[in-house]
């Protein structure tokens, strides 16, 4: 069975009927019970080296506090660790149906975001491994770290079982019920906050609707004026982002002044090109404001130590902010097991990856490729730094509260393969009962297992001095 992907053009020329055969015969080839397992090869390569190998090409001095932040704890490593998982999901059985896959799509990476209609909206946020790609891995990567999370607030075997299930189990529903629909209907689908609040009121407690409440309004309040007032201060009669190092440091802080000068300029003209991969009006209204400032700044866990800037902006007055962040884009972790991705920078990649998986996305997410003051090209992507942003707390959810978030994860994540991929013929490969479902919470916690110990093993790393990890 080829796994090269149709595109909407090849898809308009099959029937449903033909969709739904390909669907059903990859039973054949690669049974629904097979997604149970998962063993590690013999010769598998040592996850410190696969981490080490990425830290190569990164910011050695911030090296250290990725390596810190993994250590913390399973959770925080398996954020860090896409590409370890990566490699182990190529051994794994493939049903040869593929979408655009996330490519990191742990469960922290679904939250609450804006529309540019300003309407709170739950969608998939991170997108740096976004590639074409087999469907189950996403799936397979959102199940491991419900347990993983799970694990980490003490809930039972079976209690994580449950939660898993009831996220793909979610993910196969919603996928058939897309099966159904019109293509445009399916490219509609979107998830507004408000509308989930009703959805979802009746089978809340008092508890957990006082939370939704709270993550709501914090959501809302978390836009690119409060991160003005936090980020800025006044320094000599103008506007200027406050250092706080080493997790954000300005150009003046980081670099000699001719250096530091050489880099803002690029910088700000990497702000002026990367307006090209914006729609006319967008590229109009970002052409109102004026570079005011730019510092460097270190986000995430496993994206901790790439080149990540943020650049402020100011259009009419020096309180009309605009907060930019140019973010480096390296090669997916899928790209060595699934293929090429068929661009010609990895910012275009990871860009076109995100419109073509979000519902709505941010009016200033763009692309560009630059020159650093080392000589070497960059690709970088660029979005808002902030634009209500609303982040679930795994740590404080109840069993039942992690069941319906993996319920609303795996809603999301059928809605973004459904209009990339296949979704007739995923349907009908997944079917109505739950032989996946069961399959897949027997495949977490085996790999649940496996992250537990590649945890252990970058402890045991630090521990020998192998490598350092710092704290921040």
């Amino acid at each position: 069975m080829s796994e090269n992907q149709p595109t909407g053009h090849e898809l308009r020329h099959r029937t449903p009927r033909e969709r739904a055969e390909r669907g059903k015969s990859a039973r054949t080839a690669v049974p629904r019970s097979a997604h149970a397992e998962f063993s590690p090869p013999p010769k598998r390569t040592d996850p410190v080296d696969v981490i080490e190998a990425q830290s190569a090409k990164r910011l050695p001095e911030l090296v250290p506090i990725r390596y810190g932040r993994m250590s913390q704890s399973p959770f925080r490593f398996y954020r860090g660790a896409a590409a370890i998982m990566a490699a182990d999901l190529a051994e794994t059985p493939r049903t040869g149906i593929r979408v655009q896959c996330c490519g990191d799509a742990h469960l922290l990476n679904f939250r609450l975001l804006a529309s540019p209609e300003r309407r709170l909206m739950f969608d998939i946020n991170d997108f740096d491994e976004t590639h074409p790609g087999p469907w189950e891995w996403d799936v397979k990567r959102l199940a491991a770290s419900l347990v993983i999370a799970g694990r980490a607030n003490g809930f039972s075997a079976k209690e994580r079982a449950s939660v898993v299930r009831t996220g793909v189990q979610s993910y196969r529903e919603r996928m058939r019920e897309f099966a159904g629909m019109g293509n445009l209907q399916v490219w509609y689908t979107r998830f507004e906050a408000d509308e989930l609040q009703k959805a979802f009121a009746p089978h809340l407690d008092a508890d957990t609707r006082r939370r939704w409440d709270v993550t709501r309004e914090k959501a809302r309040s978390n836009d690119t004026l409060q991160v003005f007032d936090k980020l800025t201060h006044i320094v000599g009669g103008e506007r200027r982002i406050a250092d706080d190092p080493p997790l954000l440091v300005r150009l003046e802080s980081l670099l000699p002044k001719a250096q530091s000068g050489a880099l803002e300029t690029e910088i700000s003209r990497l702000v002026e090109r990367y307006s090209q991969s914006l729609q006319s009006d967008r590229r109009f209204l970002l052409e109102t404001y004026r570079v005011a400032d730019v510092a460097r700044k270190v986000v995430g866990v496993g994206s901790v130590g790439t080149r990540c800037w943020i650049v402020l902006l100011l259009g009419k007055d020096d309180e009309d902010p605009l907060f930019l962040q140019a973010k480096e884009a390296d090669e997916s972790v899928l790209a060595p097991y699934a293929g090429a991705c068929g661009f010609r920078t990895q910012g275009e990649r990871v860009v076109a990856g995100q419109r073509l998986m979000q519902a709505t996305s941010d009016i200033f997410l763009g692309w560009e490729r630059t020159t650093g003051i080392d000589g070497r090209r960059r690709d970088f992507y660029v979005r808002q730094l902030r634009d209500m942003k609303g982040i679930a707390v795994t740590e404080n959810m109840s069993p039942k509260r992690m069941s319906m978030f993996a319920w609303l994860c795996g809603a999301t994540l059928a809605r973004a393969h459904a209009r990339s991929g296949d979704r007739i013929a995923i349907a009908a490969y997944l079917g109505g009962g739950d032989v996946f479902d069961r399959a897949l919470a027997t495949f977490a916690e085996l790999y649940a297992d496996q992250n537990e110990k590649d945890h252990q093993a970058l402890l045991d790393a630090v521990e020998a001095g192998r490598v350092r990890a710092q704290a921040a």
